[in-house]
């Protein structure tokens, strides 16, 4: 490439400090982000205990408002700083930023709604980014792809049990009655999913005998399918592995040697570059260094 490195603007700077926590400006914004988060969320568990809320009212909801406006601010920067704002906006984190900031504004005309600026917590994620912790990633993905090739059989599983359900929930509705509490086959079926899970609210109980024998049955039966969906998924999970391990040494030590950073594309917003990368490997387009 002939691309020559252009001098840094001040939407350059301000991008680099909100999206990449590999500098140390970088780094100390996603420190402090996270703590406002942090505050935020405890701030409105504090509200929830009215006694303390009777207290502290004024107090907890100036530093709400604070915080909303501070997160606002944040929001706005982080859209003025990339080149394409809508692609920022409609992404994960800024539909997980849109909906931290809006619920304190909404509550202004809807009595209620500020509990929802719990939403926040959601983005405590961002920790991944400021501790690297993204390269660690495999193991959760390895997870994600044993569930997904497990859907099936786990589909017809939960199908089985839905029906076994309906089966065992006539069934005691018959022999119970509305007198012992099984007052409809919904409700029973309800009862029979509760003990099947081993649950057991206790709110309806068994006092016959045949109905007791048929919940102990279920019970013993609900231990028995726990292990089902466990044992699916483990056994793609090692399957996964194994085809890992496959891999060669010499293709295994160049995978440990990458080394990925947190800058983030000014202009696609990827992030997922390698340490050094001058220019983003989607799009092509420049990426500033200190």
């Amino acid at each position: 490439m002939n691309q020559k490195k252009t001098p840094k603007t001040w939407k350059s700077k301000l991008h680099e400090i909100i999206y990449e926590a590999d500098t140390p400006s970088g780094k100390l914004f996603d420190v402090i982000l996270l703590i406002a988060i942090l505050a935020s969320i405890i701030l409105v568990m504090l509200e929830s205990i009215k006694s303390f809320d009777e207290k502290y009212h004024a107090f907890l909801n100036i530093s709400e408002w604070v915080i909303t406006i501070l997160f606002s601010i944040e929001y706005i920067a982080r859209i003025i700083s990339v080149k394409k704002p809508i692609k920022y906006i409609f992404s994960f984190y800024g539909i997980i930023d849109f909906l931290s900031t809006v619920p304190k504004y909404i509550s202004l005309f809807l009595a209620g709604t500020h509990a929802l600026v719990a939403l926040r917590a959601l983005r405590l994620l961002r920790i991944f980014r400021i501790l690297k912790l993204a390269r660690y990633l495999g193991a959760s993905n390895q997870l994600a792809n044993a569930i997904k090739a497990s859907r099936a059989k786990i589909a017809v599983f939960l199908f089985a049990v839905l029906i076994a359900s309906v089966i065992f929930g006539t069934i005691m509705y018959l022999v119970e009655g509305e007198e012992h509490g099984f007052t409809n086959i919904p409700k029973s079926i309800y009862w029979c999913i509760v003990t099947l899970t081993t649950v057991g609210f206790g709110d309806i109980a068994p006092e016959t005998p045949v109905g007791q024998f048929i919940a102990a049955i279920i019970m013993i039966l609900g231990y028995g399918i726990i292990a089902v969906p466990t044992g699916i998924v483990s056994a793609e999970y090692t399957k996964a592995a194994d085809d890992e391990s496959k891999v060669s040494d010499e293709e295994h030590d160049q995978i440990k040697d990458v080394q990925l950073n947190t800058q983030c594309c000014v202009n696609c917003l990827n992030e997922k570059h390698l340490d050094g990368a001058e220019f983003c490997f989607k799009c092509g387009c420049e990426l500033h260094h200190d």
